[in-house]
């Protein structure tokens, strides 16, 4: 008789009716959502803090490089000593002095320049006080060689090289920053998903195991039956507490936005200001064209259905391993001798994902572990959105497919024999040997 659907039903039930599990479901979205309202406000309050600086400029020659901002103010000083401004600016507790001391040429202005402050100042003010200085530098030693403001801007240049197929489809290099965006989050969501479930299912395999449950439960059930239902009940139990997360944490965040006022979504003022910038220059409308073009251009309906294969497959596979080390071993503690074989291989696809592919999605090495079942979930989730062909995908879904069924039947000998082993610490030579009863 096939207990499969009772053991799927009775583990589904099993987690979310489980107390920690609803605490957890609910809690972790709220101190979630928590975190990222405390970061937006701190940031928010750090975005809006009022700053006047004091320039005393002994050269005459940046008097109008330093315009007023909503949070800066800028306060020139003049006939005043280096020791007199710094005694004024302790005194009025200004945000800080930019001195610039007399020289004799205008190449010597760069090197006698200090900025002094009570504490030391922030790195994103002093870099924007660094590249004002060097523009009009550079603007007055060009005008010294005789070369007016017009030709500077006259002599401003952008490159941006057209893309296209042998087959004439138009790309772009923000094509590629899109594809690499879903093939990160596709494999991210992958690799956290395997560690958080695949943890559930050993821990529930050892829970069973030490309380001799199974023992009962054995005597009607086949292992494999038994191993099998765990590992999609708990999937299930899985996919079920993500939704809750995703609607939870969205309306959450409508919610603490609307009551606080805090826009969690909102930049920073001064990244505001470079995106303002951005979006007036002449470019700014291509971009947004060559933006829409490139999610135009995914292969929308190959990503999805790859990607729920592909996810589905790769996380059944890791399951079942996780689920055999649960039956191998009495604890929690034991299980770490034979986690890292397991995450070995996840943790080099990701490296391959990240380092490899978005490098030369198409070669040797991208390809090689794109097939290579224990890392081809990742890689491959990566790879698809640069154009892989469907044999490559079709390949790569039925080795993945018939690594699966392999660990299966390795992870239910090992279930099997493991279930009702205690008291001892199995090693991989009893663990071989396992596999032969």
């Amino acid at each position: 008789m096939n207990h499969l659907p009772l053991i799927i039903k009775r583990e589904y039930l099993t987690k979310v009716k489980n107390k920690s599990f609803i605490i957890m479901t609910f809690l972790s979205p709220l101190i979630m959502i928590a975190l990222i309202a405390v970061v937006a406000y701190l940031s928010q309050l750090n975005n809006d803090k009022k700053r006047t600086i004091s320039i005393l400029d002994e050269t005459g020659y940046l008097k109008d490089v330093f315009q007023n901002t909503e949070n800066t103010t800028y306060n020139s000083l003049s006939d005043f000593s280096l020791a007199e401004a710094i005694t004024l600016v302790k005194e009025t507790e200004e945000y800080g002095l930019l001195h610039i001391a007399k020289v004799d040429a205008l190449d010597e202005v760069s090197s006698n320049i200090k900025f002094y402050s009570e504490e030391s100042p922030s790195l994103t003010v002093i870099s924007g006080i660094e590249r004002k200085i060097e523009k009009r530098l550079r603007e007055m030693k060009l005008q010294k060689d005789g070369v007016t403001l017009a030709q500077i801007e006259a002599s401003k240049t952008s490159v941006d090289i057209a893309q296209e197929s042998f087959d004439g489809e138009k790309s772009s290099k923000i094509d590629n920053i899109i594809k690499l965006a879903f093939g990160g989050i596709a494999g991210y969501l992958l690799f956290m998903f395997i560690i958080i479930y695949g943890n559930m299912i050993m821990r529930s395999v050892i829970e069973e195991k030490t309380s001799r449950i199974i023992e009962v439960i054995i005597s009607s059930v086949k292992p494999i039956q038994l191993m099998m239902g765990k590992i999609i009940g708990t999937s299930l139990a899985g996919v079920t507490q993500f939704a809750i997360w995703v609607v939870l944490g969205g309306v959450l965040m409508v919610i603490v936005s609307a009551i606080f006022g805090i826009d969690m979504t909102q930049a920073s003022s001064q990244q505001q200001e470079l995106m303002n910038q951005a979006m007036q220059t002449e470019g700014a409308q291509t971009i947004v064209e060559n933006l829409i073009t490139s999610i135009n251009n995914l292969p929308i309906l190959n990503l999805v259905i790859a990607f729920m294969f592909f996810f589905i497959g790769g996380y059944l596979l890791y399951s079942s391993l996780y689920a055999a080390i649960g039956a191998a071993v009495d604890n929690e503690t034991d299980t770490q001798q034979f986690m890292l074989p397991i995450l070995m291989p996840l943790i080099l696809a990701v490296y391959v994902g990240v380092f490899t592919v978005i490098e030369d999605p198409h070669g040797t090495v991208s390809t090689v572990f794109s097939f290579i079942p224990l890392t081809s979930p990742v890689v491959m989730l990566m790879r698809i959105p640069f154009g892989v062909p469907l044999w490559q995908q079709g390949l790569s879904l039925l080795l993945l497919i018939g690594t699966f069924m392999l660990a299966v039947w390795f992870a239910a000998k090992i279930y099997r024999v493991g279930i009702l082993m205690y008291g001892k610490k199995p090693t991989y030579k009893e663990l071989f040997k396992w596999l032969k009863y």
